[in-house]
C-alpha cells in the first residue's frame, strides 16, 4: 500500500498543475489602473473599451480575435481616423482588461457582450462592424441576428468557414477534462514559445507581441481561449452568411494570401454563401495581417468605405 503513495502524490501534483498555475495569475482588475480606455458594467461582466480617432463621423466597431487584445486594432484604427472615422475597440471577455466570466464562449455569449456595449454607448444602428479572425465570426453572428443595426460588415482574415489547427489543439478541444489539462499545461506553453519567436519583429503596432504574451498572466485567459475554440471557432457560419445575404447587408472580406490559420479557400466558400460579397486578397500577407499589413488593409478600406463620407 505504501508503494502507491508516492506515485499517487505525483499524479495528484501533475493533475493539479493547471489549477496551481491559474492561482498564480492575476485578475484583470489588478491591471485596470494602467488601462488606456474606459470600463462598462454590462450584463455578463465589466468590459474595457476605447474610442479612437475622430470625435465626429461614421462609426466603425472593431472586434478582435482569439488571443489578441483590442490594441491589435491600433494601426488600422489610426488609418480609419485619418479617413474621418470614429473607431470603437473593446476587449472580449477573458482578454485584455475585461472580466473573464465562465460559460460557453459561443456566438450568443460574445453577441450579448457586443449588444450590451452598443447599447451602453448609445449606438442603435448605422455602424460598420469589423471583425478580425475569431472576431469576424463574432461580427458575422451578431449581424445575422441584428441586420438592422449594421450598415456594413467587414471581415479581416475571418473565421466561420475554414480553420487550420494542429492535432494537439484539436485533441485538446474535443476531449473534456483531460483536454482541459492538456491545453492548459502543454498547448499554452507551445503557443507562448511560438509568440516569443516573434519578439523583435517590426510590426505596425509597437509591443503587440508583448501584449499577447502578457495575456497568459491573466486569470481566465487560457480557459477562455479553450472555450472559444470549442464553441465560437467551431461554428461553421453558412446559415449566418446566407441570412446576411438575404437581408442585404453589404459584406467585404479581406484575406491574407499566405494565412497559416485561416486558409484562402475560405474566399470561395463565402462566395457560395453570399454571391454579393466583395472580397480582396492582400498578397504575401499572413494571419498577422492586421498589424503587419495595416497600410494595405487601409488602402482597401478607403475605397470600400468612401461612400460613408459622401
Amino acid at each position: 500500500m505504501m508503494g502507491w503513495i508516492i506515485p499517487l502524490l505525483v499524479i495528484g501534483v501533475v493533475a493539479a498543475l493547471p489549477w496551481f498555475a491559474e492561482g498564480q495569475r492575476h485578475s484583470a482588475e489588478a491591471f485596470r489602473a494602467q488601462a488606456p480606455g474606459r470600463f462598462a458594467k454590462l450584463s455578463q461582466g465589466v468590459t474595457h473599451y476605447q474610442w479612437l480617432g475622430s470625435a465626429r463621423g461614421p462609426v466603425v466597431v472593431c472586434v478582435h480575435g482569439l488571443a489578441t487584445p483590442s490594441p491589435v486594432w491600433y494601426a488600422i484604427a489610426d488609418g480609419l481616423a485619418k479617413l474621418g472615422y470614429r473607431v470603437l475597440v473593446y476587449d472580449l471577455y477573458g482578454r485584455g482588461f475585461s472580466d473573464a466570466p465562465r460559460g460557453a464562449q459561443d456566438g450568443d455569449f460574445f453577441g450579448q457582450q457586443l449588444l450590451d456595449l452598443l447599447e451602453h454607448q448609445g449606438l442603435e444602428d448605422d455602424v460598420t462592424l469589423m471583425g478580425y479572425s475569431m472576431g469576424g465570426s463574432i461580427a458575422t453572428h451578431f449581424t445575422a441576428q441584428n441586420p438592422g443595426r449594421v450598415r456594413r460588415l467587414v471581415l479581416l482574415a475571418s473565421g466561420g468557414a475554414w480553420l487550420r489547427e494542429d492535432k494537439l489543439i484539436h485533441f485538446s478541444r474535443t476531449i473534456p477534462f483531460f483536454g482541459d489539462w492538456l491545453f492548459a499545461v502543454l498547448v499554452s506553453r507551445i503557443e507562448r514559445r511560438n509568440l516569443r519567436t516573434q519578439l523583435g519583429k517590426n510590426y505596425d503596432i509597437k509591443g503587440i507581441v508583448e501584449l499577447q504574451l502578457a495575456e497568459y498572466q491573466s486569470r481566465g485567459f487560457v480557459r477562455s481561449v479553450l472555450s472559444s475554440r470549442r464553441h465560437m471557432l467551431d461554428d461553421m457560419q453558412e446559415d449566418a452568411h446566407r441570412t446576411i445575404s438575404r437581408e442585404g447587408v453589404p459584406v467585404v472580406a479581406i484575406w491574407a494570401e499566405k494565412d497559416e490559420i485561416i486558409p484562402l479557400k475560405s474566399l470561395g466558400t463565402l462566395t457560395q454563401w453570399n454571391r454579393a460579397i466583395r472580397q480582396e486578397v492582400v498578397q504575401g500577407a499572413a494571419h498577422d495581417i492586421g498589424y503587419a499589413n495595416s497600410a494595405e488593409v487601409i488602402d482597401l478600406l478607403a475605397s470600400v468605405l468612401r461612400e460613408d463620407m459622401s
